[in-house]
């Protein structure tokens, strides 16, 4: 194999290493967005069924 073409290999090579970081990083941070988002939502149910709990126990405002 010559020197150039080895050399050709190993900058791809350490190219592709830094692209895979950085991919894993963005994956990373996608996850800790999701698991945040998930407990907002846990959150926002959570508050919305105790609404519709008070809202069944009143009586419309017209009577």
């Amino acid at each position: 194999m010559s020197d150039e073409r080895l050399i050709d290999l190993e900058s791809r090579l350490m190219h592709q290493e830094k692209l895979l970081e950085q991919l894993n990083e963005v994956v990373t941070e996608q996850q800790s967005m999701i698991e945040r988002l998930q407990r907002e939502l846990a959150a926002l149910r959570e508050q919305f069924s105790h609404v519709g709990e008070e809202q069944a126990e009143e009586p419309p405002p017209h009577y």
